[in-house]
């Protein structure tokens, strides 16, 4: 109902995956980075983590972008599976016929063995990527483990990507997971976006949407980074909800009265709460600079705060 009064082709900050809005922030770029050199290697585990909303699937959507044609993917979106299940589950997203009615464990490993071997062979790569991985049990994570003892002389023949929540680097600190924890080959923990990344996030969402007007003032822009903590999907809401209340006073630009309105409508009110009171400087801080200055002053210093 508010896409003709700000010029918009469609809605800009729809909570829905769509690969049209992907945004790349500096900490998304590197993460990118550091995950593709670990896929670049010989084989075993990559390993991505992030707090809710902070952009998981946008990391891993460009690692598909970016695999080679001759390479496999294998995705697991349900993880909280038992060990036979999750072979099973693999053997389905590689194509691979079992006998559903007499599977074991040992029979779907020795079938996906002839499969990674046979693809190897052909000149292919394979990856098994496992969303939610913090749903995992133990015991099916050392399944994951055996299953990259299939190798060559030269590499590994399965690659696997565990995405998760902060939650799985807990897990993979467990005593009996240490063979595993020690084959992950790259890591990158997803932080929020920064204030400065907000800013260029929005306008880049109404961008790609058809507006490179001033729909958000600065102080609107920033005050969504207050409050949200620089999590995308949480943006994604306030902005969504500003950008109604905006066209429902028939105002043109979203102020940051507007943003704290929304942003109580759409968000959990002890989220808000938590967000609001961290941005606020206490006493340490405010005399903690103070002294900083002062200490900089006289010793012909200079800080970068």
């Amino acid at each position: 109902m508010y896409l003709s009064y700000f010029g918009l082709s469609e809605k800009p900050f729809s909570i829905s995956p769509n690969p049209h809005y992907l945004f790349l922030s500096e900490r998304h770029k590197e993460a990118l980075a550091h995950l593709t050199y670990g896929l670049g290697e010989d084989g075993g585990f990559v390993l991505l983590t992030g707090e809710v909303g902070t952009g998981k699937t946008t990391i891993t959507r460009s690692i598909l972008e970016q695999l080679p044609q001759n390479t496999q993917v294998a995705m697991i979106h349900n993880p909280a599976l038992s060990e036979l299940e999750l072979l099973a589950s693999i053997c389905d997203e590689l194509n691979i016929t079992y006998d559903t009615q007499n599977a074991t464990l040992k029979s779907l490993t020795d079938i996906i063995k002839q499969h990674l071997e046979a693809n190897n062979k052909a000149g292919g790569h394979t990856i098994l990527i496992i969303d939610e991985a913090q749903l995992l049990a133990p015991d099916v994570l050392e399944q994951l483990r055996l299953l990259t003892n299939i190798e060559t002389d030269h590499k590994k023949l399965l690659q696997i990507v565990l995405v998760g929540q902060p939650e799985l680097q807990a897990l993979l600190k467990r005593t009996e997971l240490r063979q595993l924890a020690q084959r992950i080959t790259a890591r990158y923990h997803l932080l929020p976006l920064t204030q400065g990344q907000t800013v260029a996030y929005i306008k880049h969402r109404l961008h790609i949407a058809g507006c490179d007007k001033g729909v958000f003032s600065l102080d609107a822009m920033q005050t969504v980074h207050q409050l949200t903590g620089g999590i995308p999907r949480l943006m994604n809401l306030v902005c969504e909800r500003a950008l109604v209340g905006a066209f429902s006073k028939q105002q043109l630009i979203v102020d940051s009265d507007i943003i704290k309105k929304s942003a109580q409508e759409s968000l959990p009110m002890d989220f808000v709460a938590k967000q609001s009171d961290e941005s606020k400087p206490t006493g340490y801080t405010f005399y903690g600079l103070a002294f900083a200055a002062l200490f900089a002053a006289g010793v012909g210093l200079s800080f970068i705060i």
